[in-house]
């Protein structure tokens, strides 16, 4: 799959991943529209881009805001929904507005997105739709309180998004990193095995989008230690993650 002359949606772009990938997506020679909430991050991204890049700002946890950003929105040819917020969080340390805050922008964000760009990728019947998950959403973990369970939500609506639209023109794809060294694991107190920097996992993103496969999830060897454990009892499944 090629991207120059593709039109390309990000959501959550102005730092970290969204941001990595913003470069290479430009480079390769696709137009991008650029949103999150720091409106004059995306401007400065914006005029780093090689390729033509448009400004939209938006807040996810604002219905209001993320349809204002998509009636001015346009045709596209494909979205990649980036965006997150993440707060370590144990049970025992049960914070109510963050765990609705992630809850709200990292999983409910991605359907007011959708609302956005579905109606013009089914009456066309092509589009592309790049969903961000997390290794750490194939299972429960401790101290994952809302962001596990907010990666979890994002990865079961992308595997439904498949099962419906696998045999049309509509090309669904969803992405689940590791730890990416960001704003946000810089919260984390614990040693983050494989950690990758933004152009690292951009890179992996990008050869994903341009393959034909629906799940991508990395570092690979990294990847394997969560994606097995769901055949584990669970008995050992908490005692290895303990």
């Amino acid at each position: 799959m090629r991207f120059d002359g593709k039109r390309y949606w990000l959501v959550g772009a102005s730092e970290g991943l969204g941001r990595a990938l913003a470069i290479k997506l430009s480079a390769a020679g696709a137009e991008l529209v650029l949103s999150a909430r720091a409106e004059g991050r995306l401007h400065s991204l914006a005029d780093d881009l090689p390729g033509k890049a448009q400004v939209l700002q938006l807040d996810l946890a604002d219905e209001a805001s993320v349809a204002q950003a998509g009636a001015a929105l346009g045709r596209v040819d494909g979205v990649v929904f980036l965006a997150g917020v993440y707060w370590p969080m144990s049970a025992q340390e049960w914070d109510g507005p963050s765990v609705l805050a992630m809850a709200d922008i990292n999983f409910i964000g991605a359907f007011r997105v959708l609302n956005q760009v579905m109606p013009q990728f089914l009456e066309r019947g092509a589009g592309h739709i790049v969903i961000t998950g997390s290794l750490s959403g194939f299972r429960g973990l401790p101290g994952a309180i809302g962001y596990g369970a907010s990666k979890a939500g994002v990865m079961a609506l992308a595997e439904s998004l498949y099962a419906d639209l696998r045999r049309t023109g509509i090309k669904v794809q969803v992405a689940n990193p590791g730890f990416i060294k960001t704003r946000l694991t810089e919260k984390n107190a614990f040693h983050m095995p494989f950690l990758m920097s933004p152009d690292e996992a951009a890179d992996h993103m990008l050869h994903h989008m341009a393959s034909k496969r629906f799940k991508r999830s990395f570092p690979t060897l990294f990847s394997w230690l969560f994606r097995f454990s769901q055949f584990w009892p669970d008995w050992l499944y908490y005692w290895v993650f303990r």
